[in-house]
């Protein structure tokens, strides 16, 4: 698991967002700092008609040359739109990146052709055993050629290409829709053909004089494009910390035999789609994190460039209107050009944030755990062992001095004559007594005094410590320490205080991390972000889950296994958390779907995803609903062949943002169309009304209620189909609450017919924070369907 790193906004699990007793994640805006500064603003204009890619002879484009003509219109005479614009969106979407006061940003959003100024935040960047344990098996020789016409997008930290699971092994041309471009980074390599050589001749193949011509050797990644600060001039797409290709090889590398962390985790380290393309967007940087002016100008080019699935690991605390979020307008118009869009949740579960990613035409994907565990021991001196969590491969630490970094405690002030420190985050002394370091210290890390202070073993690690104890609040997780340690609850924290207050020499012994069965799998993540939507309450999100627990996958040769820059270990492979970990599971899940079905929407392979999840209303997962992991666990053999689909237009989201508010002049400019319009009074219906494959609706506590769903399935089985329906209640649920479906059969005679019908909850609602649970179930003998319902009182 990769180390805390303050300023990196990844939604990998950061160890100080669980170690910290009540931190939360943090969003930043770039260029902060009083009203008049200079903030980085995203001036979002809608639709494009045609990209733009002329140019006039100063080298600017029709399009960036109204930008400046409207820009121009807000600024004074002592101000140029030519430096004061960043990036103009000009190839998916319209609109530009500016550095506005707050006064130039507040006219432009009332100007006429402009939807929405909205400052430029920072996001956070939020196996050998998961394909596995979702019952997905290793790529058929035979299907590689399917998945080689599928590219994915990979919007994150770049890619380390020298991994074995990038391998160009074996790939022919790109596809031929593709547009992309290799910005300071090698795609096609050129080769020497030997194959109709002597082997005489093959000997003077590196001569002058050689009769060999150079060849295409075939990239696995075909496109690498980075931004930073608006720009993309001299970056290079290499990953520098790990996240990006971690992800990237989640989604489509290539079967890699032999792979492990230190022995743990041994096995094939896979992707979903290893015959797949990849595309990839650096837009996060280690101690830049993730800008929304840079993460919309890699989907304005990933979109145009060709690609068929984008995998978005990077969210917030918390969600944004829809056209006040780089994301959520990027994937609108992914959307619209058939283009799925997979992201995660959100790594807030702990901290009281929400689900971060919630628009409707993005999957948004919780984090649940696999069956396997890391844990590792402590052993004290009076023999008494506690079991913690840890990626641990160090050599066994034994009878190392336990040491209480606290103010006042006896212990560390006799070693420290006058030294007292608030928490392991300021331990960053040498351990000393005179000339000697205490390299046997085993160091007893309480949560930080502060929020945010790091808590990841570092200071010990810098002070030269033998080991660390951490205090966490994810005790499901095993994090990569950069020195001997483990993680352990407060209450087992309490119990390792209370000996070494029993006695005046304290020992302990830290055996290497064992790996163990997790029978309750799969059980939700403590750190996934919750629902219910904030945003939109009638949309159910997070959709789905996935693994996101204990992940091996590739990493960067730039990067240590920890991040930390006192770690010297190098790794191919590393094992971190987090639900940047299970949004590219979903990413490959739908690239599997895409590559069976070129011409299914992206509304159809979501849907296919969500109503083949296999339920988690099981005891693992007691005190938690599908506001927590969704439809359930990720099935993707399932959903290659879902039986029926719930389909969805660029018109069906138009007429749901209708409902939610947004007016005719918005969306009109969003769409580019003028026949674009929102219908009035009652005709307007709900946001609920979308034909959406899951259904919520929030509704006042202890009141009588009664809420009506239609719904359209489309038959993409059997020309012949036919379905029954049974709804599934859960016992709290049962007592309260009726739900009827009509009709309760549905009839098909031919493949893509639509059958339409209304399900209706009605009865006594929940108590404020409770929710009622129900499915609806589609059957026949060959499929089920099923889609949840969540009623909740807020």
């Amino acid at each position: 698991m990769m180390m805390p790193r303050p300023r990196t906004l990844l939604l990998l699990l950061l160890l100080v967002g669980v170690f910290t007793a009540s931190s939360s994640a943090s969003e930043t805006t770039v260029g902060d700092g009083d009203g008049d500064g200079g903030q980085v603003y995203i001036v979002y204009l809608g639709h494009l008609a045609s990209p733009d890619l002329s140019e006039s002879e100063d080298g600017v484009s029709a399009v960036e040359f109204a930008h400046h003509d409207l820009l121009n219109q807000v600024l004074d005479d002592s101000s140029s739109a030519s430096d004061m614009i960043l990036r103009s969106y000009k190839r998916s979407f319209n609109g530009f990146a500016a550095r506005l006061t707050e006064q130039e940003a507040h006219e432009l959003s009332s100007m006429d052709g402009v939807v929405s100024v909205f400052p430029s935040r920072t996001h956070e960047p939020l196996t050998t055993r998961s394909w596995d344990f979702l019952s997905f098996p290793q790529t058929p020789t035979e299907e590689l050629p399917l998945e080689g016409e599928i590219i994915v997008g990979m919007l994150d930290t770049g890619i380390w290409p020298d991994s074995p699971s990038f391998s160009d092994a074996g790939f022919g041309p790109p596809p031929s829709r593709w547009k992309g471009a290799c910005q300071n980074f090698t795609c096609n390599k050129y080769e020497h053909d030997f194959s109709s050589m002597s082997q005489k001749n093959r000997s003077v193949c590196n001569t002058n004089h050689s009769p060999l011509k150079n060849v295409v050797a075939y990239s696995k990644i075909i496109g690498a494009r980075a931004y930073r600060g608006g720009s993309s001039d001299g970056l290079s797409p290499l990953d520098d910390e790990g996240h990006g290709s971690h992800t990237a090889s989640t989604v489509a590398g290539r079967s890699v035999g032999n792979v492990s962390f230190g022995g743990l985790a041994a096995g094939v380290a896979r992707g979903a789609v290893p015959g797949a393309r990849l595309a990839v967007y650096k837009v996060c940087w280690n101690g830049g994190g993730c800008g929304e002016a840079d993460i919309l100008a890699a989907f304005d080019d990933a979109v145009a460039d060709g690609v068929d699935v984008i995998s978005f690991s990077i969210g917030g605390p918390m969600p944004w209107q829809y056209f006040e979020s780089a994301q959520a307008i990027g994937s609108f118009h992914a959307m619209r050009r058939g283009v799925v869009t997979s992201t995660a949740a959100g790594n807030s579960g702990l901290t009281g944030g929400r689900v971060c990613n919630v628009a409707p035409w993005m999957l948004s994907v919780a984090a649940s755990s696999i069956d396997r565990r890391f844990v590792d021991r402590i052993v004290l001196g009076n023999g008494e062992t506690i079991v913690g969590a840890s990626i641990n491969t160090f050599p066994t630490l034994t009878n190392a001095t336990l040491a209480f970094p606290a103010n006042g405690e006896k212990l560390l002030r006799s070693y420290l004559t006058g030294l007292a420190f608030a928490s392991c985050s300021w331990l960053v002394v040498p351990l000393t007594v005179g000339p000697v370091i205490r390299t046997t210290w085993l160091v007893l890390c309480p949560p930080p005094a502060k929020i945010g202070h790091p808590n990841d073993g570092s200071g010990p690690l810098a002070a030269g410590a033998a080991g660390v104890v951490i205090v966490t609040r994810a005790p499901d997780v095993a994090f990569v320490l950069p020195l001997p340690g483990l993680t352990v609850t407060q209450d087992e924290f309490d119990r390792i205080m209370a000996y070494v207050n029993s006695t005046s020499n304290p020992v302990a012994t830290i055996d290497r991390t064992e790996t163990t069965g997790n029978p309750q799998a799969p059980a939700a993540a403590s750190f996934s972000s919750p629902g219910p939507n904030l945003i939109t309450p009638a949309i159910l999100k997070p959709d789905l889950s996935a693994p996101g627990i204990d992940i091996i996958a590739a990493w960067s040769m730039l990067s240590s296994p920890t991040g930390n820059p006192n770690d010297n270990r190098k790794v191919q492979y590393n094992i971190i958390s987090g639900t940047s970990m299970v949004c590219p599971h979903a990413s490959g899940a739908a690239a599997y779907v895409k590559s069976f079905h070129r011409d299914w929407s992206p509304a159809m392979i979501m849907s296919a995803l969500i109503t083949t999840a296999t339920p988690m209303n099981t005891p693992g997962n007691s005190g938690w609903t599908a506001l927590k992991y969704g439809a359930g666990q990720l099935s993707p053999a399932k959903a290659r062949d879902p039986g029926l689909v719930y389909d969805a237009s660029e018109g069906d989201y138009v007429a749901m943002l209708c409902a939610q508010g947004y007016n005719t002049t918005q969306l009109a400019l969003v769409t580019g169309s003028n026949a674009t319009a929102c219908a009035a009074g009652s005709a307007a219906g709900s946001a609920g009304d979308l034909n959406y494959p899951t259904m919520a609706a929030r509704v006042e506590p202890g009141r009588n209620f009664t809420v009506r769903f239609p719904r359209t399935a489309t038959n993409v089985g059997a020309a012949g189909a036919a379905y029954d329906v049974k709804v599934l209640l859960s016992i709290e649920a049962a007592k309260d609450v009726d739900v009827d479906v009509s009709p309760s059969r549905l009839e098909f005679s031919a493949q893509r017919q639509k059958v339409s019908f209304t399900v209706t909850v009605s009865g006594a609602a929940p108590a404020e924070g409770q929710v009622h649970s129900a499915a609806v179930v589609w059957y026949n003998d060959e499929h089920e369907v099923r889609s949840p319902v969540a009623v909740y009182a807020a």
